[in-house]
């Protein structure tokens, strides 16, 4: 049995606390902290009275080092699982191989002040060397590998579904249906409904930044940039039906294309409605999606944080939201000498998620596989120190974890192609 910290408070981090509980064999005490103290009681007490594990809030504010250690020296976890903003991924990294603990996130670092000077001067040097532009990247947290190797502990980077189980399925679609992989589409598909007008469904910030940046794609071993949602295909998704699908940058192509060089090719896709799109190009068009400071009334505010606060909390948005999701990897490559196309992915619904965890789908497919990490690094079925990315450990018991967990996956041999 173990003891792990939870970082965050959020849909996410909700769902990994029930999903925690719910296997007390395993996680014996639950720490659940966050800066919002009272949402870390709220917790406890929505989910202690179904669980023999013992479940303990706690206050901390994640992007400081010294308070992080403070943590860790009063409560001893084996493990942390960063269900928060990736704005605190390396301050947590940092006490982590300090204190000799465990780490999972579930998306790559990113500032939180994307103007610092020095990030900048980073961001400029990257996207001119790389070729995408998107605000967060792993080489930050790649370089804590030695240090983690040393301290005997182990950081899992992007533990969720995508980044996460995406990886995984491209190592499973490796090890048991190519010899070699030529291409491979991810799709993501949100085939769910709100009822609101204009609402994200995780962290309103992190989602617009992410979606208005310019898009990019993986071919010949570099990213090639293209404007954002200039490219647009529709697929017909298994459990959804037909949906437009727009080009994205994906962190998770920066690893596969680092650990599986023979891709010749790779891409991500994410569905939009219009009614999102064209709120959000209003919006754009104003100036509410700017990271950049501005004064108003004599005070400095940042607009895409200050429509954050004006957007509905996706936490909130369990009950109302129904519909499914769909997410999965298109491949072709070859086995045996023979062109092979495959399709490996999950459906999830939101009610279902909803029942279980009092979240949406979204929050569950992106919680559920972080506590499958989890379990895989506290069973040592994952056990070699240092810093990964999930393609780079077996695939075979995560994915069957998964499955056991609520997230089972499905597999096509003849699949519709991607334009």
């Amino acid at each position: 049995m173990a003891k792990v910290v939870i970082i965050g408070t959020g849909g996410v981090a909700t769902v990994g606390a029930v999903k925690c509980a719910e296997l007390p064999e395993i996680f014996d005490t639950i720490i659940i902290a966050s800066h919002h103290f009272e949402k870390c009681e709220a917790l406890v007490q929505k989910i202690q009275p179904h669980t023999k594990a013992t479940l303990i809030p706690a206050y901390v504010d994640a992007g400081n080092l010294e308070e992080m250690k403070g943590l860790f020296d009063q409560y001893h976890p084996d493990l942390v699982l960063h269900l928060g903003l990736p704005y605190h991924n390396l301050t947590i990294m940092e006490a982590c191989v300090e204190k000799k603990v465990h780490y999972i996130d579930t998306a790559a670092a990113e500032p939180e002040n994307v103007n610092d000077p020095e990030f900048q001067k980073y961001y400029q040097k990257r996207c001119q060397e790389k070729g995408f532009y998107a605000y967060f990247d792993y080489p930050f947290q790649w370089a804590f590998f030695d240090r983690f190797q040393k301290a005997g502990v182990t950081a899992i980077l992007g533990c969720g579904f995508d980044p996460g189980a995406t990886q995984a399925y491209v190592a499973y679609a490796k090890k048991h249906e190519f010899d070699t992989i030529d291409t491979v589409d991810i799709l993501d598909c949100n085939g769910g409904s709100n009822g609101y007008p204009f609402a994200t469904n995780f962290n309103p910030e992190i989602n617009l930044r992410e979606v208005s940046s310019p898009a990019a794609y993986w071919e010949n071993h570099t990213f090639h940039r293209v404007d954002p949602m200039s490219i647009k295909e529709e697929y017909d998704f298994d459990g959804v039906g037909k949906r437009d699908i727009y080009l994205l940058y994906h962190e998770e192509m920066e690893s596969l294309g680092k650990n599986f060089p023979e891709i010749k090719r790779m891409r991500f896709w994410m569905t939009f409605s219009k009614s999102y799109l064209d709120h959000m190009r209003c919006l754009e068009d104003v100036g509410m999606l700017s990271p950049k400071a501005i004064s108003f009334e004599g005070h400095s505010i940042v607009p895409i944080q200050f429509l954050k606060a004006l957007l509905p909390d996706p936490a909130t948005l369990g009950s109302k939201t129904v519909g499914k999701t769909n997410i999965g990897c298109i491949f072709t490559g070859k086995k045996d000498g023979k062109e092979k196309h495959y399709y490996l992915y999950n459906i999830c619904d939101h009610q279902a998620a909803y029942r279980e965890t009092g979240t949406q789908g979204v929050s569950y497919t992106a919680g559920v596989p972080a506590v499958c990490g989890a379990i895989m690094l506290l069973t040592k079925k994952w056990d070699k120190a240092g810093v990964y990315n999930v393609e780079e450990m077996n695939p075979d018991p995560f994915l069957q974890a998964m499955s056991e967990n609520g997230l089972p996956f499905q597999e096509s041999y003849d699949p519709e192609m991607v334009k």
